[in-house]
C-alpha cells in the first residue's frame, strides 16, 4: 500500500487538532493583512494621527545621552506638514537599504544570468559523495541566499529529483534543501543582498538614539559564518533521523529521472570564473595586506576603513566578474547586451520592492521626525530595567518574538523596517549593540520560515510536492518542515547563549554591548 496515501489521510483526519486550528488560525489572519506597501503607508498615516494626540499631553524623555528634553513633534502641525511634502522624495532616495540592493542585486543578476550561480549548484551536488549528500544540500541551500531566490526555484526541486535518482524519497530531498535554503536564511559563508538591506534598516533605527552610528553589511558575519556548519548539521540530523524514518520508501508514479551532467561549455565557464574570481580576490588583498594598503584606513586598520565601506560595491563586482567571466567561457554571454539583459531582469523582480520602499520610507521617516521612536525607547527600556530579565532572557524573548511575527508576515525586510525603530533604541538603553539586536532578529525570522504559509514561496513548495503526490499540501509542509523549525529554533538559541556568555564579536566591528556617548 502506497506510504504517501497514509500521510496524507493524517494530514486529513487531524485537522481539528490543536496544532492544526493554531496553523489554520495564523493562515487567516495572514491571508486578512493587506499589501505590505498598504501597510506601511497605513502605518505612516497612523504616526501622523498618534504624534497629533500626543501633542495634546505633556509628554517628555530625557535623551541617555545629551541629557537634552525630547518631547514628540506633531506632524499635523504647519511646520509637520511642510516636513511631509517637502521631504517626500528625500525620504525615499534617502532610505539607506533602497541604494543597497539595488547595487547588489545588479551583479547577482549577472551571475544568475549567465547561468554561472545554476552551475555552481548543480556541480556541488552532483560531485557530492553519497554518505554527505544530504549535508551538502541542506548546505547548499544555504549558500544559495546568497543570490536570492535561485535557491527556491532551482535547487528545492533539483534535490527532489537527485533524492528520487539515488532511490530515496523525494520529499527528503526537497524538504533537506528547503530548510537549508529557507530556514537558514541567516547562514551563510557569504554576504548576501539581505546583510545591506537589513543593516540599513538597522542603521536608521540606530540613529534614532544617536546620531550617526553605523551599522556595517557585515555586522553579524562572524555569527552567521558558524552558523552555516550548524544549521547544515542540524539539517542533515533532522533529515536522516526524522523526516526519512517518517517518509518510509516513496511508492508515488513519479519515475527517477536523470541528471545531466555538466557540458563542456559549462565546465569551461567554471574555469573562467575561477580565474575572475582569483583576479578580483587578488584585486582586494593587494589594498588589505599591506599595512599601507589602498583599502586600509588611517593607522593601517581594516575594521574601520573604506574597504568595510565597501562590501556593496564588492558584492557587486565579484558577482558581475565571476558571471561575465563565466559566460563568456559557456558563451552565455556574446555581446554586452547580454550582460544588460541579466542586470536588467534582476531590476524587474524589484518593482513591487520599489513600491513597498517608498512606503516604508516615508513611515521611518515620519517616526523618526516625531521623536516617537526614541519616546517609546526610553520607556519601553525603564519597563525591560525593572523586569530584571539578563541578556540572555531578553534576547532569547525578542528570537521568539520574531518567530511568531514572522508566521504572519513574510517579508524579512518588510518586518525589520516595523520592529528596528522600536526594539533596537529600546535594547540600546538597555546596553546592547543594535548588530546584536539585528542577529536575535535574523535568529527567529528564519526559523519560522519554513511553516509560515505567508512566506513569498510557500506556494512553489507546494507545487513541488504536488508533482509527487497529488494531495499534498499546505499541512503536508508545514508536518513535514516543523521538525526542522523546533530543531533550528533550539539549536541557533543555544549558540546564541554561547555567542553571548563568551562576549564574541557578531561581526566586523559590531561588539555585543552598546555604550551610549554623548553626541
Amino acid at each position: 500500500m502506497p506510504v504517501l496515501i497514509p500521510i496524507a489521510k493524517m494530514s486529513q483526519k487531524n485537522k481539528t487538532s490543536l496544532v492544526d486550528r493554531f496553523l489554520n488560525g495564523v493562515e487567516k489572519v495572514g491571508n486578512l493583512l493587506p499589501h505590505p506597501a498598504t501597510l506601511f503607508a497605513g502605518f505612516a498615516l497612523l504616526v501622523v494621527l498618534i504624534s497629533w494626540i500626543v501633542s495634546f499631553y505633556d509628554i517628555s524623555v530625557i535623551h541617555p545621552g545629551t541629557k537634552e528634553t525630547i518631547k514628540p513633534f506633531n506632524l499635523l502641525s504647519t511646520e509637520g506638514l511642510h516636513f511631509m511634502m517637502t521631504k517626500m522624495v528625500k525620504n525615499f532616495t534617502d532610505f539607506a537599504p533602497l541604494g543597497t540592493v539595488l547595487v547588489a542585486l545588479l551583479g547577482i543578476g549577472i551571475a544568475e544570468g549567465s547561468g554561472l550561480i545554476g552551475a555552481v549548484l548543480r556541480l556541488v551536488v552532483l560531485n557530492s559523495p553519497k554518505k554527505l549528500l544530504t549535508f551538502i544540500i541542506v548546505f547548499s541551500g544555504v549558500l544559495s541566499n546568497t543570490a536570492s531566490e535561485v535557491g527556491y526555484v532551482l535547487l528545492v526541486p533539483l534535490a527532489a529529483v537527485i533524492f528520487l535518482a539515488a532511490g530515496r524519497h523525494p520529499f527528503a530531498g526537497l524538504a533537506a534543501a528547503f530548510a537549508g535554503v529557507s530556514g537558514g536564511y541567516s547562514a551563510n559563508l557569504l554576504l548576501g543582498t539581505i546583510d545591506p538591506l537589513l543593516a540599513g534598516l538597522s542603521q536608521e533605527a540606530a540613529q534614532i538614539l544617536q546620531e550617526g552610528y553605523t551599522v556595517n553589511p557585515a555586522a553579524n558575519y562572524y555569527f552567521m559564518f558558524v552558523s552555516t556548519f550548524i544549521i547544515a548539521i542540524l539539517g542533515t540530523w533532522v533529515t536522516e533521523k526524522i523526516i526519512v524514518p517518517r517518509l518510509g520508501e516513496y511508492t508515488g508514479t513519479e519515475k527517477a529521472v536523470s541528471i545531466d551532467k555538466m557540458t563542456t561549455l559549462e565546465k569551461k565557464g567554471l574555469l573562467f570564473a575561477l580565474i575572475g574570481i582569483v583576479l578580483f580576490s587578488a584585486f582586494i588583498l593587494g589594498g588589505l595586506i599591506p599595512y599601507d594598503g589602498y583599502f586600509r584606513g588611517e593607522e593601517g586598520s581594516i575594521l574601520k576603513s573604506p574597504f568595510m565601506h565597501s562590501i556593496v560595491a564588492i558584492i557587486f563586482l565579484g558577482a558581475a566578474i565571476a558571471g561575465i567571466f563565466y559566460g563568456v567561457g559557456a558563451k552565455t554571454i556574446k555581446n554586452d547586451s547580454d550582460v544588460m539583459k541579466g542586470m536588467a531582469k534582476s531590476m524587474e523582480t524589484l518593482a513591487s520592492y520599489i513600491v513597498l520602499v517608498f512606503f516604508a520610507a516615508q513611515f521611518v521617516a515620519y517616526f523618526n521626525e516625531t521623536k516617537l521612536g526614541l519616546i517609546f525607547a526610553v520607556k519601553g527600556a525603564e519597563v525591560l530595567k525593572s523586569s530584571g530579565l539578563g541578556p540572555i532572557p531578553l534576547m532569547l524573548s525578542f528570537v521568539i518574538i520574531s518567530a511568531i511575527i514572522n508566521l504572519v508576515m513574510g517579508s524579512a525586510s518588510a518586518k525589520w523596517a516595523i520592529m528596528a525603530p522600536v526594539f533596537i533604541p529600546m535594547f540600546m538603553l538597555l546596553g546592547y549593540s543594535p548588530e546584536l539586536v539585528q542577529m536575535a532578529y535574523r535568529v527567529g525570522d528564519s526559523v519560522t520560515n519554513i511553516i509560515s504559509p505567508m512566506m513569498s514561496y510557500f506556494a512553489l513548495i507546494v507545487a513541488f510536492m504536488q508533482r509527487y503526490d497529488s494531495k499534498a499540501g499546505i499541512g503536508t509542509i508545514i508536518s513535514t518542515m516543523l521538525p526542522y523549525s523546533l530543531i533550528f529554533l533550539i539549536g541557533w538559541s543555544i549558540l546564541l547563549i554561547i555567542w553571548i556568555q563568551l562576549g564574541l564579536p557578531i561581526g566586523p566591528d559590531s561588539p555585543l554591548e552598546f555604550n551610549i556617548n554623548p553626541s
